[in-house]
């Protein structure tokens, strides 16, 4: 009796749903679905090949909807093999039926490498599939969607193909999968970033550390300082990386607020002029006392506080995005995978603090044990320590305050080298090589203030293009510099490529931040090169500033899954990002200007 029990209640339901949906009418007054977009208009699909052996899929996703990202899918045909989806990270969403997602919102760009047994042009046919929901509370059933792709033949477009970004060819080496290769790689790419301007500074900062341990530290003590220092260095690269991949935030951004730039400087300001010795850096008598008490107390709240200056410099020093860092992030956020992307950031830490480990092991030999000596080394790094505070707050203060900074270290460096000071007659071979780097260093203190009242705007060049020199002025300087238009938003960029389309020329977007280090080094030595500002002459130029990292600058930068600055794109007249020619970290103006001529063509 039970099936037919179960059948009579069936046919009653189906007899029951015109008089359910009269109701519904009844009390609503029209459809109460009516007010949802049709699936096809909520989620509207576009699908193209990118090159011989790529496709690119774009959602554009209304207001107020939403893509899961776990719910893409894609078949091809016989004969036609296709590759893992590369999936932009989303944002987090916690969902009523599969808890915490990942999920998309106004745009996402996908794209799926395709291997082909036929190298001639082909359509190929698509299936795509997707599911998503609407912030009203409405959930569509899984949607599939057939398209047509018409892919050209291999190597009919052979310049286009040929290069890839190098971020993207370390991404791919990740999807590899083979990772002794990726260590190395990676460790070797660290060791060549050693000497750039985000990890160079944190030399004087680990140096200084070693020496405030006095004149009796043996090499094997500095060595394990400089591993705890390295380790918590590299731990905060990696969980930092990990997380920007995989929730589209950058975490070390937010420590580049005004704010604690300042403190973060003001603390570099009180260790050098403790090294200076105009006072002592204690713990108070009390707390001294408990910690005599107990044993290697002292010993342990070392490695804790070298440990906590390793996480501060990572997050606050160091910010900057190169390919090595962005292909790695780019893996993780498109393929979720945290433990392969997550090994690669740490060897290249490592690699990065190669150096910085053979600073703390030569420390027993390098640093002298006794004796007037060790008050003048102390002297140098506190010295360095008050540059990299003036490195840190040329992300805040105008050019002419900045030099004007550099300017008085150089000048009271030196006169305590002894630069205006009379040599006597039995002067020794260093108190004459003293004096004569002191006077070195106060001509060129002399150069920067010149330089900073006349124009000059390269600490490095201080008198190239100073008024005093011959140079322009300063609003000719401005004219000359790169003709960029700021935007704000998506809707700012969107206005922008609409118009650059309507002119029939392409647009080139530099994502930019005050704070960030290599951004100025674009705008230094590539932006004002004359083979690079003649192949931009006719192209839109934008500049997305995202120094304040607000809501507007982080939704724009998700929009296009950029990891931070410097990141430059370009757009075709179509309005279409040539994605495989994006630029990620400094560049030389040389290879700028060889990229630009297939970017811009």
């Amino acid at each position: 009796m039970r099936p037919l029990r179960f059948a009579a209640i069936a046919v009653a339901l189906l007899l029951l749903t015109p008089l359910v949906q009269a109701d519904l009418f009844a009390r609503f007054g029209e459809d109460p679905f009516a007010r949802f977009l049709p699936v096809e208009q909520a989620f509207r699909v576009d699908v193209q090949a990118l090159d011989a052996n790529t496709i690119g899929m774009r959602w554009t996703i209304a207001d107020e909807y939403y893509l899961y990202r776990d719910k893409f899918s894609i078949q091809g045909p016989e004969g036609v093999t296709l590759g893992g989806l590369q999936i932009p990270a989303g944002e987090a969403h916690t969902d009523e039926f599969f808890g915490t997602v990942q999920v998309h919102r106004q745009q996402v760009e996908i794209r799926v490498a395709v291997m082909r047994t036929v190298d001639a042009a082909k359509t190929l046919e698509l299936t795509l599939g997707y599911q998503g929901c609407a912030d009203a509370g409405l959930c569509y059933p899984p949607d599939t969607r057939t398209v047509a792709v018409n892919m050209p033949a291999v190597g009919s477009v052979p310049d286009a193909p040929a290069f890839v970004s190098e971020q993207d060819r370390l991404a791919g080496m990740l999807a590899d999968g083979r990772l002794w290769l990726i260590i190395l790689t990676f460790y070797g790419l660290g060791l060549l970033l050693t000497f750039t301007p985000c990890v160079l500074p944190m030399v004087p900062i680990l140096s200084g550390i070693i020496i405030g341990q006095g004149p009796n530290l043996s090499a094997r003590r500095g060595f394990m300082l400089s591993l705890v220092y390295v380790l918590a260095m590299a731990l905060t690269y990696t969980v930092a990386g990990v997380l920007a991949a995989l929730l589209g935030q950058n975490l070390q951004a937010v420590f580049q607020h005004p704010a604690v730039l300042v403190v973060f400087a003001g603390v570099f300001v009180l260790l050098a002029l403790a090294m200076f010795g105009f006072y002592r850096l204690e713990m108070p008598a009390t707390f001294q006392a408990r910690v005599a008490a107990l044993s290697n107390k002292q010993e342990h709240g070392t490695w804790i506080g070298t440990a906590v200056m390793g996480f501060l410099s990572a997050l606050i020093v160091g910010p900057c995005v190169a390919a090595p860092l962005a292909g790695a992030l780019i893996y993780i956020g498109q393929t979720g995978d945290a433990v392969i992307g997550g090994t690669a950031l740490f060897a290249l830490s490592m690699g990065m603090g190669t150096l910085l480990l053979a600073i703390g092991a030569s420390a027993g030999r390098l640093v002298p044990k006794a004796g007037p000596w060790m008050n003048a080394v102390k002297a140098m790094f506190g010295v360095l320590m008050l540059a990299v505070a003036i490195w840190l707050l040329e992300r805040l203060l105008p050019v002419p305050a900045t030099m004007s900074l550099w300017a008085a270290l150089a000048v009271v460096s030196a006169i305590y080298l002894g630069a205006l000071d009379a040599l006597p007659l039995n002067a020794s071979g260093w108190r004459r090589l003293w004096k004569g780097l002191g006077m070195l260093l106060l001509a060129w203190g002399i150069l920067l203030l010149i330089g900073a009242a006349s124009g000059g705007r390269d600490p490095l060049q201080p008198l190239v293009g100073s008024t005093l020199m011959g140079g322009a002025s300063a609003p000719a300087l401005q004219q000359a510099a790169l003709p960029f238009r700021t935007i704000k938003s998506l809707s700012d960029l969107e206005a922008e490529l609409a118009q650059a389309s309507e002119q029939g020329r392409a647009v080139m977007l530099d994502f930019y931040a005050d704070w960030c280090v290599s951004c100025k080094e674009m705008e230094r030595y590539t932006f004002s090169d004359p083979a690079v500002r003649s192949a931009l002459a006719d192209t839109v130029l934008l500049k997305a500033d995202v120094t304040r990292n607000d809501t507007t600058d982080r939704e724009l930068m998700r929009a296009f899954g950029i990891l931070g600055p410097p990141s430059i794109l370009f757009f075709g007249p179509d309005q279409e990002e040539r994605r495989r020619y994006r630029v990620v970290g400094f560049v030389p103006a040389a290879e700028f200007s060889a990229m630009l001529e297939l970017a811009l063509q």
